[in-house]
């Protein structure tokens, strides 16, 4: 069973923005998109700085939509909230210790989206190091130890985390020597998460149970984007132009955690907007021609927006 309860009239809703979205792009085929999209009603228990304990979180009922959230997607640089998750709870069980260049590497692959920075995080979590080849046993070691992090996912028992993979680090050109033996001949073992899973990663956040509530906070604080338009204009990397950021107003807030590559553009947010109820969207797109266009993300974040901000939901 999903962490949300599908609701009848948020899937109308859901399907609607569907249609007009193939409709405003018709080479984006039905397998090239996956969406979740939840929203919060009252008494709203996301975002409230750690106020409620896990057991409390976990009982408020969540209205949600999805299609295709089950489908495995490489996920690019989304998987730096997996990351982002995993060092704060090696970081509370003192399983490794903090720094002043750890946190720099944190805060940089996030607010950043620095595959320099992810690198150093998902060394510090697995101990393990990029390198040559390894001979077979060792390597053997190399990667029980690079699969910690798939191995914490897995003990929290949600089943939208049955099917992920997150034991790769991002790259701007890609992986060699023992990493590009690591993703297979097939590169079968590269990233892979659903919006499912990513959209639950993400409440667990915003609600404040993700690790602690201190922690939590802390992460809300790298994951929160200006829209103010001289912020967006001096920085060309702020992960919300051409993203579901994008299609926002200004006096809207967001937290999100945006990746993109040559065949994906995905973005993982959850949004307040002065009117409505907070909501939280998670929008992966394959193909090439699809990742080269920044104006899909905006128009599905857009159409969701009007559907809140109208109380259509």
């Amino acid at each position: 069973m999903p962490f949300f309860h599908r609701d009848d009239t948020l899937t109308q809703v859901g399907d609607r923005i569907l249609e007009t979205t193939w409709a405003q792009f018709p080479k984006l085929a039905r397998n090239q998109i996956a969406l979740t999209w939840l929203v919060y009603d009252p008494p709203y228990p996301v975002n409230t700085g750690g106020a409620l304990t896990p057991e409390e979180f976990w009982k408020y009922p969540v209205r949600g939509y999805s299609y295709r959230g089950v489908e495995r997607i490489y996920p690019a640089s989304v998987v730096k909230l997996f990351y982002l998750v995993a060092v704060h709870e090696w970081l509370e069980n003192n399983m490794i210790s903090p720094s002043a260049e750890l946190d720099r590497a944190v805060r940089d692959m996030i607010v950043d989206s620095s595959n320099d920075a992810t690198s150093l995080v998902l060394d510090t979590l697995t101990g393990t190091t990029s390198g040559p080849e390894l001979s077979p046993g060792p390597f053997e070691t190399w990667q029980t130890q690079r699969n910690i992090v798939n191995r914490y996912y897995q003990s929290l028992g949600w089943p939208e985390f049955e099917t992920i993979n997150v034991n790769q680090k991002t790259w701007s050109e890609g992986p060699y020597g023992r990493e590009r033996a690591f993703y297979g001949p097939e590169m079968e073992n590269r990233n892979w998460l659903t919006t499912e899973a990513t959209a639950r990663l993400l409440h667990a956040v915003v609600g404040g149970v993700a690790v602690s509530s201190g922690r939590s906070q802390a992460m809300m604080q790298h994951l929160h984007r200006s829209l103010d338009p001289a912020a967006l204009a001096a920085d060309p990397e702020n992960q919300v132009v051409g993203f579901l950021g994008g299609g926002l107003p200004p006096n809207a807030r967001l937290w999100s955690k945006a990746g993109w590559m040559s065949r994906v553009r995905h973005d993982a947010a959850y949004i307040e907007l002065p009117e409505g109820h907070p909501y939280l969207l998670v929008v992966f797109t394959e193909g090439r021609e699809h990742s080269a266009n920044d104006t899909l993300l905006p128009f599905i974040s857009q159409q969701v927006a009007a559907a809140i901000q109208t109380q259509q939901v």
